[in-house]
């Protein structure tokens, strides 16, 4: 398999990350659960792609309470910082940016998934079998969760899309249909933005960093 993992991440600061979850568990637990996330996303990205991952940070690890930890689980990946206007802008220009062979299908997510497995980064591998393919995961409350393309290219049309919407889902394969994609669709999942969210997925996917330090918060609560 010669596919390449792209993680597009904020660095797990209190009140920078997890905000909406925050205002209900406390912002530094907030951010502990999303660096919990990020380092269950590393893991599972790593053991599908060995050698071939990269992550595009908004800040620094240096600003977060969990920087060494993520720094270690990170050995072997490229770093590097996302830059753009506006979420949609800054997704195309961490595809321009990994580098990753023209005949190499990308994997992209994001932290608000840690109960991905490698067999299902391995399955939305296999669904991006053609070169104008684009795979896409949708997310329960509208958006997605997994991208997959083999050609960077394609994810300029993200640049215009809306995020953060009940209908950017949709919104998003309209415009991979637009640009000549053929829009895949992967198994749905769930992403973390509220408690109920993170009840769901610490409940499904028990033997994560994620499901662990949620127990944690509930008995100290």
């Amino acid at each position: 398999m010669n596919g390449h993992a792209l993680v597009v991440a904020k660095s797990p600061v209190p009140g920078l990350v997890k905000t909406r979850l925050g205002r209900r568990i406390g912002m530094a637990a907030a951010a502990d659960l999303a660096a919990a996330a990020l380092l269950d996303t590393v893991d599972a990205c790593a053991a599908t792609f060995p050698g071939r991952c990269h992550l595009a940070l908004a800040g620094t690890l240096a600003e977060s309470p969990h920087g060494r930890d993520l720094r270690l689980a990170l050995r072997g990946w490229e770093v590097f910082a996302q830059d753009g206007d506006g979420f949609g802008d800054r997704l195309a220009h961490a595809h321009r940016s990994a580098a990753v062979p023209e005949d190499a299908a990308v994997v992209q997510v994001g932290m608000d998934t840690p109960q991905l497995t490698p067999a299902l980064l391995a399955g939305v591998h296999a669904l991006a079998s053609g070169p104008d393919d684009a795979v896409l995961g949708p997310a329960a409350d509208g958006g997605w969760w997994v991208l997959a393309l083999r050609r960077a290219s394609g994810a300029a049309a993200l640049a215009a899309v809306p995020m953060s919407t009940s209908e950017t889902g949709a919104a998003t394969a309209r415009a991979l249909h637009r640009v000549g994609l053929r829009v895949v669709p992967a198994p749905p999942l769930v992403d973390v933005d509220t408690v109920a969210d993170a009840e769901s997925v610490a409940r499904r996917a028990p033997g994560t960093r994620f499901a662990a330090r949620w127990r944690e918060i509930g008995r100290a609560s």
